[in-house]
């Protein structure tokens, strides 16, 4: 499988996301620079967390002007997969590839622990070798707190697409395992075809026993899965 983790200025976690799909899943990866328009060579774009143009103005909100998103729509358009971490999911939220919007934490506070994490759906390209009900995965961001209107919240649910939802160990959804305000304590949501995650908790780094954790890892291996199964 060959992955492309997208490179804006202000992306600090590509390094990350490329040595684990190297390193610890042993699959192919390259750097995408976001002025890069062809994706044709990869199965799987990444676009990693960090501070895209500085967050100057909105987080994602200039990086979805980058001359590559235009064609990571229509990678995803055509069924390519997509994951956003963090700072990739507040810009495909900003590109419109995936519904709702990221704002400032409530307690207006950059967050950087580990969160607890129940997982909604294991019948996904991202989920499908999860064998838990709760994943314990870091967070580090200022501006996750996910919104959606009504509606959008409904057919979330309805469709399955709610990936993961903040929750203490025992997989109980309570509002003191809501670091930021997220609605319906959303951590990570799928498009409709379930081919665009965007997820705020960061996979790549909690996916070797040296870490302390390696949850992070079932996202990854679960992408890899998929693929392999022609899924």
């Amino acid at each position: 499988m060959r992955f492309g983790v997208v490179v804006f200025p202000g992306s600090n976690c590509d390094a990350d996301c490329y040595y684990v799909i190297k390193e610890v899943l042993a699959q192919e990866v390259y750097y995408v620079w976001h002025q890069e328009t062809d994706l044709s060579p990869y199965d799987c774009v990444v676009l990693p967390g960090g501070f895209s143009y500085g967050d100057y103005l909105r987080c994602g909100a200039i990086a979805r002007f980058s001359p590559v998103m235009e064609s990571v729509r229509g990678f995803a358009a055509a069924g390519g997969l997509v994951i956003g971490i963090c700072n990739g999911f507040q810009i495909l939220a900003e590109a419109g590839l995936l519904p709702g919007a990221l704002l400032r934490n409530t307690t207006l506070r950059f967050i950087c622990r580990y969160v607890d994490l129940r997982v909604e759906n294991t019948g996904t390209p991202w989920t499908n070798s999860v064998d838990r009900k709760v994943l314990r995965i870091p967070i580090a961001h200022n501006e996750g707190n996910f919104v959606a209107d009504e509606e959008t919240l409904d057919r979330l649910n309805r469709e399955g697409r709610v990936l993961l939802r903040y929750s203490d160990p025992e997989g109980n959804i309570t509002a003191e395992a809501n670091p930021n305000g997220a609605a319906q304590n959303i951590a990570g949501i799928a498009s409709e075809n379930f081919n665009v995650l965007g997820l705020m908790p960061h996979p790549e780094r909690c996916s070797e026993d040296i870490l302390g954790h390696t949850d992070g890892l079932t996202i990854w291996r679960s992408v890899v899965n998929h693929f392999e199964r022609g899924n």
